[in-house]
């Protein structure tokens, strides 16, 4: 019995200190966080010493087209010009002004209006000049000094680099009655012309050749031309070729044409422009061909005062005159070109 119960308290004790020693060894607490940073960190450094190195990205600029709404522009063939010229001479006088003299006073006006249109192969160009200047003496009636209408029309088509075929119409007349004058003004003055009296109407076709911008030569190889003479004061004394004695008031020409155009600046602020024609009327002698040279030099003082020097030469026998007619004249004004 005893050794029964010495055995039961071994077993027992041996039992208490297994029991002790498990509860111990459960209840110490791991650094389980310690130990998860330094695996973390071996993992750290085993990549980055592993790591494929990868290049840096170089940084690009580019340009990026940014839509923008364009503007609704309209390409115009037309150009207009318009010159506009007003003159004015004076002069006066005492009655006892011992070197003599007579008051006078003059005035003239330029209207000029251009307008092209220029599409290739085609070409338009409509010039409307207008020219009347008129003077007074004193003790005399006015004069006319310049009156002349003159409306050119052109249209052509490019057949090579220089040359065009052309077809044109032009009219020519004067706005006022011009009269002759006695020069001892002891007659009356003689009623030479007027309004359509004469006047001109001109068609023309053929060929241009036109090398620069500011020359061009016109060859109207077929080309017809009408004389009107429509006042009957003026058929009494000139016929300018129409056969006024049957009562006709109209005459017909078919002609060989050539005009040539100079329009240029020749010099700083010095402008030239020149309208030669030559008609070579196919029914008459080749005495009775025309010519007639229009020809206006100015020059700029500044931007609206200019000097201009304009003159004509003709040579026509159905006006009467058989010899060289000129007229020129020398202006101070106020000149005004828009554009």
């Amino acid at each position: 019995m005893l050794k029964t119960s010495i055995r039961l308290f071994f077993l027992l004790s041996f039992t208490g200190a297994l029991s002790a020693n498990a509860q111990t060894t459960d209840t110490v607490k791991r650094d389980t966080v310690k130990i998860d940073t330094n695996k973390l960190n071996n993992y750290r450094i085993q990549t980055k010493k592993n790591a494929i190195p990868v290049p840096p990205t170089p940084l690009q600029i580019q340009q990026e087209l940014i839509p923008v709404t364009m503007l609704d522009y309209k390409i115009s063939y037309w150009r207009k010009f318009v010159t506009f010229g007003l003159n004015f001479n004076q002069a006066a006088f005492s009655n006892n002004y011992s070197a003599g003299g007579v008051s006078s006073i003059a005035l003239g006006s330029t209207f000029v209006y251009r307008v092209e249109y220029n599409k290739a192969p085609f070409s338009y160009v409509s010039e409307l000049n207008l020219q009347y200047g008129k003077s007074k003496n004193k003790g005399q009636s006015s004069r006319k000094t310049n009156d002349r209408i003159f409306w050119d029309n052109k249209i052509a088509t490019q057949m090579s680099k220089h040359w065009f075929f052309f077809g044109s119409l032009t009219f020519e007349s004067q706005f006022d009655k011009g009269y002759q004058y006695d020069a001892n003004n002891q007659l009356p003055p003689v009623l030479m012309s007027n309004f359509m009296a004469p006047g001109y109407i001109t068609e023309s076709v053929g060929f241009e050749f036109k090398p620069t911008t500011y020359f061009d030569l016109r060859l109207g190889t077929g080309t017809a031309r009408q004389t009107f003479v429509l006042d009957d004061s003026v058929r009494k004394v000139q016929s300018y070729g129409v056969d006024t004695a049957n009562g006709k008031t109209v005459r017909n020409d078919i002609a060989f044409q050539v005009v040539g155009i100079f329009d240029k600046d020749i010099a700083k602020n010095m402008h030239l422009n020149a309208r030669y024609e030559m008609f070579i009327p196919y029914g008459q002698p080749i005495s009775y061909t025309r010519h007639r040279l229009d020809a206006i030099l100015s020059a700029k003082v500044n931007r609206l005062i200019n000097v201009s020097l304009n003159g004509t030469l003709l040579f026509d026998k159905n006006t009467g005159i058989k010899d060289v007619q000129g007229t020129e004249g020398l202006s101070l004004g106020v000149l005004y070109k828009f554009p």
